[in-house]
């Protein structure tokens, strides 16, 4: 650029507007966050004690995660209007029902699983967008592994909520009354990462068909999604210092 009076201008140009908002500025770790927020959820909803004020905090805690996942991905569909905060809502009334026992757990699990499963549609959304928009980072990276813990909660909650609903005995070694949120989650996860330690075990065929199912999911997830975005992210490191 030439100033008026013939000089050439070497000032650096002005930022882009919106250069707050950008994604590689100080929110580049968003999905970092959101990550770290999905696994203190897990971690809880295993150690928690098993009693309604416990699952009701465990719902609350997933509420956060879906939030953040809102506010990450920027998601105008999800959050135009008033759609988010009826969402949320309706988490914490769950968690109210939850944490008062005027409803059964199975149903909670249900609720919370139609949360979780909109928790997972948003941040999908949100790291395509990303990954066509930037291409594979760190975040987006970050963003994958938290659908797969997702993924793992998830189906720890369709366990719940077949061990309520079953007339028969769901797992072999414990019986529906007896088992608690946490064996559902660390069944759920150790079937999702095929590690099988075989102290639990589903005693019904849709039991196993549903493990089964977790872990074609948990394994083909590994392999493609995790496995190319590891894969492109490394090479996009290597190629930086040349660029």
């Amino acid at each position: 650029m030439v100033s008026p009076d013939g000089a050439e201008d070497r000032s650096p140009p002005p930022p882009p507007a919106f250069a707050a908002d950008d994604d590689t500025g100080s929110a580049r770790h968003r999905y970092g966050v959101v990550l770290g927020l999905t696994i203190l959820a897990v971690l809880f909803s295993i150690l928690a004690p098993e009693t309604p004020v416990g699952r009701a905090v465990a719902i609350l805690l997933q509420g956060l995660v879906l939030l953040s996942v809102i506010v990450t991905a920027r998601d105008t569909r999800a959050t135009r209007g008033t759609a988010g905060a009826l969402t949320i809502a309706a988490i914490v009334a769950l968690a109210v029902l939850v944490g008062v026992e005027l409803v059964p757990r199975w149903v909670g699990a249900a609720g919370t699983a139609i949360a979780v499963l909109a928790v997972l549609v948003v941040l999908t959304r949100g790291v395509a967008r990303l990954v066509r928009e930037r291409g594979v980072t760190v975040q987006a990276v970050a963003g994958a592994l938290t659908t797969y813990l997702l993924i793992g909660l998830e189906f720890a909650l369709v366990v719940r909520v077949a061990v309520g609903l079953s007339t028969q005995q769901y797992f072999a070694q414990v019986s529906n009354a007896a088992v608690t949120q946490s064996q559902e989650i660390y069944f759920s996860f150790t079937t999702l990462t095929t590690t099988g330690y075989g102290d639990l075990s589903p005693a019904v065929s849709a039991g196993r068909a549903l493990s089964v199912l977790e872990m074609l999911v948990g394994q083909i997830y590994l392999v493609t999604v995790i496995g190319l975005l590891v894969g492109n992210l490394r090479r996009s490191s290597e190629r930086a210092p040349n660029g």
